[in-house]
């Protein structure tokens, strides 16, 4: 956040992950989220671009990024939703900032089921090795910048972090559209309208 942007939250400070700096950049509430949630579950692909230009919007400096990878999803889950949402959103950043995109050599090996299903300890056991790269020569020395639509826990980013630096990546940038947040943090006005969503 631009307020804060040394700021390193606690369960970073006691497990330091495996991304260089992770940046999000709105909060997972309506009206946003009614949109994130139209465009990854009902197939509104449509709103890919605008989602996108939402991100261009507020793109942290990134010094240099050699190539963009989206979080990737699984053979299967591929098939039943027929697109990957982050490799829509990183597509359009990918062709504002003139890097490539590579979304064939991050591969998800293992049909987790959903994050959003499980608790924190859970999220953790859930995603280990539960990605790969396929072509690790072509990543090495690279710095890489990893689009996802919603942090939550930041597993599902570590692991590719994690999966992409064993494999001799330079830095990874994590960059995500929307994060969640506890009910503590959300105003009192927007719990009241949409208490079903928290």
């Amino acid at each position: 956040m631009t307020y804060s942007p040394n700021h390193v939250c606690q369960p970073c400070a006691e497990r330091p992950p495996s991304y260089t700096k992770a940046w999000t950049l709105y909060p997972y509430m309506p009206p946003l989220q009614h949109a994130i949630r139209l465009f990854k579950y009902r197939g509104k692909v449509s709103l890919a671009a605008p989602l996108a230009d939402l991100m261009i919007a507020r793109l942290p400096p990134l010094d240099s990024v050699d190539v963009i990878i989206p979080v990737p999803l699984h053979i299967r889950k591929l098939r039943e939703r027929e697109f990957n949402q982050s490799l829509l959103l990183a597509d359009h950043i990918g062709r504002r900032l003139a890097v490539p995109v590579v979304y064939t050599n991050l591969v998800r090996t293992v049909p987790t089921p959903a994050q959003t299903t499980l608790s924190r300890k859970s999220r953790h056991k859930n995603l280990r090795r539960a990605f790969a790269v396929r072509r690790p020569e072509a990543l090495v020395d690279k710095r890489i910048l990893l689009i996802d639509d919603v942090f939550t826990t930041g597993t599902t980013v570590n692991e590719c972090a994690k999966t992409l630096r064993r494999a001799g990546s330079a830095d990874v940038f994590a960059l995500t559209l929307s994060r969640t947040m506890g009910t503590d943090l959300v105003p009192d006005r927007i719990l009241a309208q949409h208490p079903y969503l928290f």
